[in-house]
């Protein structure tokens, strides 16, 4: 890690909440929310994991994908390793590492589609912007980082959105570990030629992933961690998505444990305001919450 003696978190209490409360309730004030009422009913019902359901999932939103940290374990440079600078980033496939590296992250078969709207144009298709996803594994390791897969850089690609500003990865399903909701990550740059840089995103936010999907595949006996996790959590008390139940990052999920599982979300990109998220989340604490890290990484 880039500072090994200081504790960092995902989504804290040391990182800025203030500020990422306050453009939450200006976007939901100025009636910016979620057009769905069945995916605002599932952000602000139960806190069990169980009240997380995929079919209260809006298959589209308006407003502005809420900025997020992009956490201690981006890969793009800002907290030590840029597997954006290597060649052979730009993948559909990224449960296999590449380059030098040869391990690939075993789970449940997972697909990630994401659409990006540019809001600056009235939400027209993000045609052109590079979107670059990455989560954890079954086991709840990063790789570059945990301990274990730091010789490893799978579960990290980038896709260029097409004319209708859709991309799509194919992965496994991520774990739960200690203090999160289970997530995926993921930035969005200008263009593929902007990448190496963190600084270019224009906007860095998470997936969530709805609860009785999760419980499903953490039933499994390889995700057998992940299911007493994930009791500890729900999404109104996750740090990241908690303000608000993750009502505009929760993805709508189809398929089954045994073929897979398709996991799509709209992200609004509106490039006339400045980013808030991304960066490495500091303070004292946990990975999450007080006491909480992946597996194998307690630093």
């Amino acid at each position: 890690m880039a500072r090994p003696d200081e504790d960092i978190v995902d989504q804290g209490l040391g990182f800025d909440i203030g500020t990422l409360l306050g453009r939450r309730q200006m976007l939901r004030l100025f009636g910016l929310g979620v057009t769905a009422a069945g995916l605002a009913a599932c952000g602000s019902g139960s806190s069990s994991s169980a009240s997380a359901s995929s079919s209260s999932a809006a298959a589209a939103t308006s407003g502005e994908i809420p900025d997020e940290t992009a956490g201690p374990y981006p890969g793009d440079g800002s907290n030590g390793p840029n597997v954006l600078d290597d060649s052979g980033i730009v993948r559909g496939d990224i449960r296999s590492s590449f380059g030098g590296a040869s391990g690939t992250a075993e789970g449940v078969p997972m697909t990630i589609e994401l659409v990006i709207q540019d809001l600056a144009k009235g939400g027209s298709p993000f045609t052109g912007v590079a979107v670059y996803v990455w989560h954890c594994d079954r086991e709840g390791r990063y790789s570059l980082y945990s301990e274990g897969v730091t010789d490893q850089n799978y579960l990290r690609g980038v896709q260029i959105a097409d004319s209708a500003g859709r991309v799509r990865f194919t992965t496994i399903f991520p774990a739960c570990y200690d203090g999160r909701w289970p997530h995926v990550h993921f930035e969005v740059y200008p263009d593929s030629a902007s990448i190496t840089d963190a600084a270019n995103a224009i906007a860095t936010s998470q997936i969530a992933l709805p609860g009785d999907v999760c419980a499903t595949v953490y039933a499994r006996q390889d995700y057998a961690a992940s299911a007493q996790n994930i009791s500890k959590v729900s999404l109104d008390s996750d740090n990241v998505f908690g303000d608000d139940g993750g009502a505009r990052q929760l993805g709508a999920v189809t398929g089954d444990v045994t073929s897979g599982y398709s996991v799509s979300l709209v992200a609004g990109v509106d490039t006339t305001t400045t980013p808030t998220g991304g960066g490495v989340p500091g303070g004292s604490g946990g990975y999450g919450r007080p006491g909480g890290f992946p597996p194998g990484q307690r630093s």
